[in-house]
Parts: structure tokens; sequence; C-alpha cells
């Protein structure tokens, strides 16, 4: 047994995958992260109880009226059915006797499915991702650099502390990638379904995921093309021409039928809800908020400027993409600078990312929350910029010696900056800058504003520099949680639901859980000395 550990032990995959759990672990807050994710775990709950799917309460802030007048979520099952195991979990352990007098923020259900979802998705994304990067014929040490870019120093460290349905639909979208593209160096049928059946199950969760359907499309295409002469040993004939057609053809066959299917099912959620096949959310929740407000236009909710969705995630200080994700300068530059150098599977990658990541920015383009709302950054698109910076890090340590000092201490020094960003979007509550925008005005630089927050809540000085405002105060609860260091220790110190030695407890077993998350790491980059 402790041979086997001890094999665990020098094993950089085994390593990266306890260092992505134990990230996940010591960043929670207990709390979901936002109101979005608590109506999806209330849509989780209207699964297998009686309770219903929108409480009477939430209307008119959250709900649209369906079938029979009865309110329903707006959002796609996706994410519900995702946090089914962790809600079944955290609903019988909130029944324990020890927890019968607790009945604050965080909730103990909240902490258990917060905790068990994002730890097994920070571990599957992990896995799947250094999967990818092997597949695109990065070594061991820059697929490991990758993922562990990808996990600290993208906002994916955001989306792991507030469980929106960002790193759900990253695991999806990239389990697709690697097994189609597993498919066509293998020509195996399995793997072709297992990579369609994981793009199609983003679709019940958010629909417009059918664009990164049609990225998983471009890619296959794309590295066909790239590749001209075909893959050797694969059994098929050259990869154009006539070649290429029979290449999609048998693509299609697969992934079209499963395409369907889980379109179907997503259709049938929405006909059970609102009693149409062909709507979305979106017709309905115009019509009813026009009914509520009829001085909206009457192209609401398409009714943003399309110049101003398009340069809004690009320069806006208060949402763009190259400041809460400088990684993408760096994936950008070095897809450019070293094309010609590039394999034809990273050519492909790197333009099919880059083409999910306009999509995604014209779709929203015009929509009337096309910056996410209430997030940090642009939600809509972070996760299409996270895929497209996956492979800057490794671009920059394969080539490094071709890219020269100039460029290897500023790719590093856009980590480091990264690397900072991230960290400090988890120190406090994303509506944080939100709230103190309503004095503030717009545009705010609103990473600078969250540095400016941590430091002047350090030194408790947050009323001394105006950082306090009455929007902060009006509801006592947003206010308690935008008071504080944003993980749960400090979080139920602030609360004071809890007792002491419940807080004490966690503020060790949390402590404890950095020191290994340090020493995993070290341990990790003394195993990477090893390896070729």
């Amino acid at each position: 047994m402790t041979s086997r550990f001890g094999r665990w032990l020098r094993d950089p995959l085994f390593l990266l995958c306890l260092t992505a759990g134990l990230l996940a672990f010591v960043v929670q807050s207990g709390e979901l992260g936002t109101s979005d994710t608590m109506h999806r775990l209330q849509t989780t709950h209207w699964l297998w109880t009686s309770e219903p799917q929108v409480l009477p309460n939430e209307y008119p802030e959250f709900g649209l009226h369906g079938r029979g007048g009865r309110l329903y979520s707006w959002y796609g099952i996706g994410q519900s059915l995702l946090m089914l195991p962790a809600d079944l979990l955290g609903t019988w352990i909130e029944q324990w006797s020890i927890f019968s007098g607790y009945r604050d923020d965080p909730e103990v259900r909240s902490i258990v499915v917060s905790y068990t979802t994002n730890i097994l998705v920070n571990i599957l994304t992990a896995l799947i991702a250094f999967r990818l990067l092997g597949q695109l014929r990065f070594g061991r040490k820059e697929s490991v650099a990758g993922v562990l870019a990808l996990m600290f120093s993208t906002t994916h460290l955001h989306y792991t502390q507030n469980m929106m349905e960002n790193n759900y639909i990253m695991l999806l979208t990239l389990t697709g990638l690697s097994f189609q593209y597993e498919w066509l160096r293998t020509d195996s049928r399995r793997t072709l379904f297992i990579g369609s059946c994981a793009l199609g199950l983003n679709l019940l969760t958010r629909l417009t995921t059918g664009l990164d359907l049609i990225a998983g499309g471009i890619f296959v295409l794309l590295a066909l093309w790239f590749e001209g002469a075909g893959f050797e040993g694969a059994g098929f004939e050259g990869a154009r021409g006539r070649g290429l057609w029979r290449r999609l053809i048998a693509y299609c066959k697969i992934a079209a039928p499963v395409y369907l299917f889980f379109l179907v099912v997503d259709r049938a959620y929405q006909f059970y809800r609102f009693g149409s096949f062909t709507n979305t959310y979106v017709a309905v929740f115009a019509r009813e908020y026009r009914q509520r407000d009829p001085t909206l236009p009457a192209n609401f909710p398409w009714s943003t400027p399309f110049h101003a969705g398009v340069l809004g995630p690009l320069f806006q200080p208060e949402k763009s993409i190259f400041l809460f994700d400088p990684l993408l300068v760096l994936a950008i530059f070095l897809l450019a600078w070293l094309w010609k150098r590039l394999t034809p599977e990273v050519r492909a990658y790197g333009v099919a990312s880059l083409l999910l990541l306009l999509a995604y920015i014209g779709f929203y383009a015009r929509y009337a929350y096309w910056a996410g709302d209430f997030a940090w950054g642009d939600r809509y698109v972070s996760t299409s910029v996270e895929l497209a910076t996956l492979v800057a890090v490794p671009l920059l340590m394969r080539y490094r010696e071709h890219l020269g000092t100039a460029i290897w201490r500023a790719g590093c020094v856009l980590i480091a900056v990264s690397l900072m960003i991230q960290l400090a979007s988890l120190a406090f509550w994303l509506p944080l800058e939100i709230y103190q925008m309503e004095t503030l005005g717009h545009p705010t630089f609103v990473i600078a504003l969250r540095f400016k927050n941590i430091l002047a809540f350090a030194l408790g000085k947050m009323d001394a520099w105006g950082l306090n405002n009455e929007v902060m105060t009006q509801d006592p609860w947003d206010h308690v949680h935008i008071t504080t260091w944003n993980f749960l220790p400090f979080l139920l110190r602030r609360v004071g639901a809890a007792p002491d030695w419940v807080v004490n407890s966690a503020l060790a077993i949390w402590l404890a859980g950095t020191a290994a998350l340090g020493s995993v790491l070290l341990r990790l980059r003394s195993s990477l000395r090893t390896v070729a």
C-alpha cells in the first residue's frame, strides 16, 4: 500500500488532480456564488421533492409564468441535473441533529453542494485538459503547466469559487473536443459518440452552447484540412478531396443523431414549462417583461446596439476580456507569431477556439444583458476565452528558444499578472464593485477597484476611502457577505450563526488545506524535474 501511494506521489497526473481538488476546496465560500445558481439548485430540489421550481416570494425578480399559470425557472436543466447527487446528500446531512440549531447562510445544503460539485468538476477538468494538451502533442511538463495556468491564472479560478454554469460548460466542451479528436486519430466510433454526448449535454445547460457544437465540428474539419496528407496508421485516405468528405459524413452520421437527441430533450423540457417546442425562454421573458413595463423597446431584450455589444467585452474597463484574462493576449500573440511552426492540430485548435470566442461575442452583442449582469468579467464569453488561453503557456514553454528573451519575460509577466488578478477575484463576493459603481459611476476599472478594496479592507479604511455606500447596506444579507473575506471560515465568523468551535475548526481545516495545496505544488514541481 505504501509503495503504491509512493508511486502516486511521484505521478505528475495524480499530483495535478490532487492540486485541482485542493484548490477547489480552499477557495470555497460555502455559498453558491450567485442567485442564478441558487435558482438552479431550487430546480434541482424540485426534481425530487414537492417544492416548486420558483418560490412565490422570488417573483417578479425571477421566474416566468408557464403552463397552468405556474411559475417556472427560465434556465436550462443541465446544471440542476449536475447538482442532483450533491443536493440529495446535502439535504440528508442538513437533517442531522448536530445541525438542528443552524439555519443561517451559508446553509449546510449549499456548503455540501458547492464543495462536492466544484471539487469534482475541477478535478475532471484538470484530467481532460491534460488529456487534450497531450493529444495536441505537448509534452508532459508543458501539459501540466497549461492545466495549472488554466486553474490558477484564468477566470476559471473565479468560477471555481462562484458556481455559475461556466466551468461545467468548459468541462463538457473540453471533453467533446478531446474525444472527437481521438476519433480522428483512431477512427473509433465509440470515442466520437462519447465526445458528441459531452457536447450535446451542454445544450441542456445553455442552448447557446450550440456554438460549442459547431466549434467541435470546425476543429475536426480544420484538423483534417491542416493535416493535408491524412493521419498515418488510421486506415483512411487523405484529408482533402473525397477523403475529407467521407470523414465528415462519417462524423455527421454519429454526431448529428446525438445532438438531435439532446436538442429534443431540451425542447421537451421547454414544452413542459411553456407549452412550446420552438421558442426559448427569451421570448416568454420579453413578453412578460414588456407587459409589466410598456416602456421597454419592442426588440427587448435584443436592444443593445451591435457595436456596443461587440466593443464592450473587448475594451470596456468593467468587462474587458483582455483585462480579466490577460493570458488571452499571450495566446493570440503566440498563435500568430509562431503560426508557421505550429503543428496542424494546434493550428486547428487555436483557430476553432478563437472563432468560438468571436461567435459568442457576436451572438450576445445585441442582448440587453450582454455583460452577464452580476458577474466577474463577461461570463457569457469567459468560457471561450479560457479555451483559447489553454495553449498559451504550453506554447510559451515549447518555443522558448525561438521566441527570444524579451518575449519569454513578457509572457512570464503576463502569467504573473493574470495570477494576481484571479487571486484577487476570490477575495470578496463578486457584487461588491457592482454596488460601488452605483455611486462611483461608469466606466470603472473594476480590477483596480478590487485591489483597492483588498487594501482598504485589510487596513480598515473602507469608510475613509469612500468605498462603502447606501446600496451596500440596503440588504443586510448582502452587506454581511461583501464585508468579509469570501472564504467559508471568515464567512461563518462574520455571519455569527455558527458556534465558535465550528468556526475555529473550519479555519484550522482551511489553513491545513492551503498548506497541503502548497506542499502538493512543490511535490508536483519536483516530480516534473525527472520528466523529459
